[in-house]
Formats: C-alpha cells, sequence, structure tokens
C-alpha cells in the first residue's frame, strides 16, 4: 500500500513546464488553425452532410459515442493510474485534430467529407466534450475522485471550448459566405502558416520537458499509443459496418483517430492545474498522433483504395 502510495504521488507530483504566456500562445494558435479550416467550409458543405446523414451519424457516433464509451471499458480493464485514466478519457472527449483535414487528404480519403465533419464536431464538442468527460469520468470511482477535488465547472469549460473553437469557426464561416475570394486567399497562407506555428509550439515545449519526458515516457508510451491505434481501427471498423465506400470509411478512420491533444492540454492546466499523469499522457498524444496520422496517411496514400480491406 504505501509503494503504490508512493508511485501515485510520484506521477501526480510530475510537472510539465508550460507557463501562462505559453498556454496564451497555445490557445491563440488552436484558436487560429481552427479559423483556417473554418475560411474553407462553407454552408453547403453542412447542407451536404444532412443530405448523407448516414455519413453524418457515423461520424458522430464513432468520434462522441463509441470512441469515449470503449476508452471507459478499456480503463475498466486495464486500471491505470487514476490521472492517467482521466487522461484518456479527456483525449476521447477531444473534438478531431485539424491535422486530420490534412493527412484524410494525403490518404487518398474524402477531404471534402474531413473538412465539414471537422465542422460539425467542432460544433457540438462545445457541449459533448464537457459532457462525455464529466460523465464517463464520474462513473469511475477513482477518476470522480479526481473530478470532485478539482470541482470542474462545466460553465466554464464550455466557455473555453466555446472560445478556442466555436467563435473561429463562425467568423471563417461568415468571411467565407460573404468573400469567399478573400477568403479563399487567406486561407492558402493562414493554414500552412498556423500549422507550423502549432508544431513549433509542441517542439518548444518538448524541448523545455526533455527531462519530464525521458524519465517519465514510459509511463504512458503503452496506454497513448494502443489508445490512438485502437481509435483509428474503430473509426474504420465502424465506417466499413455502415457500408461506406473506401474513401468515407479512411476518412471517419482520420478523424476519430486523430484527436485534438492541443485542446485536451488546455483542458488540462486550465482546470486541472496541469496535474501530472493527465498532463503527460495528453502532451505525449500530441505528439504520437501527427507521427501515427503520417505514417497510416502515407500507408493508405500508397495503396490502391481497393485494394485495403
Amino acid at each position: 500500500m504505501l509503494l503504490k502510495i508512493s508511485k501515485e504521488i510520484d506521477i501526480d507530483a510530475i510537472k510539465i513546464n508550460f507557463d501562462s504566456s505559453e498556454l496564451w500562445l497555445l490557445n491563440i494558435a488552436i484558436a487560429i488553425i481552427m479559423f483556417g479550416v473554418a475560411l474553407g467550409i462553407s454552408i453547403d458543405d453542412f447542407k451536404r452532410l444532412l443530405k448523407k446523414p448516414k455519413i453524418l451519424f457515423v461520424g458522430v457516433l464513432s468520434q462522441f459515442i463509441l470512441l469515449p464509451a470503449c476508452t471507459f471499458l478499456a480503463i475498466i480493464i486495464i486500471e491505470p493510474h487514476p490521472s492517467f485514466a482521466l487522461g484518456m478519457m479527456m483525449i476521447a472527449a477531444c473534438p478531431g485534430g485539424n491535422v486530420s483535414n490534412f493527412f484524410s487528404k494525403m490518404a487518398g480519403g474524402n477531404a471534402a467529407l474531413s473538412v465539414s465533419l471537422t465542422a460539425f464536431a467542432t460544433l457540438i464538442c462545445i457541449i459533448m466534450t464537457p459532457f462525455n468527460l464529466q460523465f464517463w469520468g464520474s462513473l469511475y470511482e477513482p477518476t470522480n475522485a479526481i473530478l470532485e477535488t478539482v470541482a470542474l465547472n462545466w460553465t466554464d469549460l464550455f466557455k473555453l471550448v466555446t472560445l478556442i473553437l466555436g467563435i473561429p469557426l463562425f467568423f471563417g464561416m461568415l468571411i467565407k459566405h460573404n468573400y469567399s475570394e478573400m477568403a479563399d486567399n487567406i486561407e492558402k497562407v493562414l493554414k500552412p502558416v498556423s500549422m507550423l506555428v502549432f508544431i513549433l509550439l509542441i517542439f518548444i515545449a518538448l524541448s523545455q520537458n526533455l527531462e519530464v519526458f525521458t524519465n517519465h515516457i514510459h509511463l504512458v508510451i503503452f496506454l497513448v499509443i494502443s489508445h490512438n491505434i485502437f481509435a483509428y481501427i474503430l473509426g474504420f471498423y465502424t465506417a466499413k459496418t455502415f457500408g461506406l465506400n473506401i474513401q468515407d470509411t479512411k476518412t471517419i478512420a482520420m478523424e476519430t483517430g486523430i484527436q485534438n491533444g492541443g485542446l485536451g492540454l488546455l483542458l488540462i492546466f486550465g482546470f486541472f492545474d496541469g496535474l501530472g499523469g493527465m498532463a503527460l499522457l495528453a502532451a505525449f498524444w500530441g505528439i504520437w498522433d501527427v507521427f501515427s496520422g503520417i505514417l497510416l496517411a502515407t500507408y493508405w496514400g500508397r495503396k490502391k483504395n481497393t485494394s485495403i480491406k
């Protein structure tokens, strides 16, 4: 018992060096990336989704219902450290990462569908992210204990997600609707630049925490990699089960497997005071899923769509 308590204290005492100025930069970077994505989204994209309700249903089912539910079941089975478990729930509750659009195109998926699903997921995550974290976290006693100690404020969580994702989405689409040509020109510059800034921030944070990662990465590497691979598989076979074509299937897989680790990290620092286990897991996820996305997109991009089972 003493050994277990000692290990728990060590894990939750891990501090990711990420000061308030860097946190604001990450806030701004995620908002700008979302704004850049929104500049390529029109009302017609949503209309196309509504005309294909099965695709919309599968995307929402895979990302916001099955992934959090299966993550919860996995936690029950493997019983990770409570803060790692809550970190996994946080990642599963987040919407798809914006780089999923790039990876879907690279993989030979349906890029237009990916952008549309990202937009729709961003809209509903304003409600679904806080709900899933609170709902699943409260069902598991060890994570519920953490939620009770931090007094998670659902309203503040809702406000932050709206500020970082919802508002940039609204204004980006507004500009696209009223000034389509200008939006296209801005998007061509803004999306790659904002993505480079975001990646640069990740590498700066990594360099500042190299010792932390070196000393503790073994604690989360299995959880993150297996969780991420499972998310890809879940998205892929959920789409296949509903009879979607291979381009749409790859897109759903990418949207499910590439989660917004940056947003998860922001929420962890904003509401959980950078809780060691949660922050370590989310930080590694943010790095790993970019790497895994590149690998999977490259592999799929080189394969003929008809040859993928």
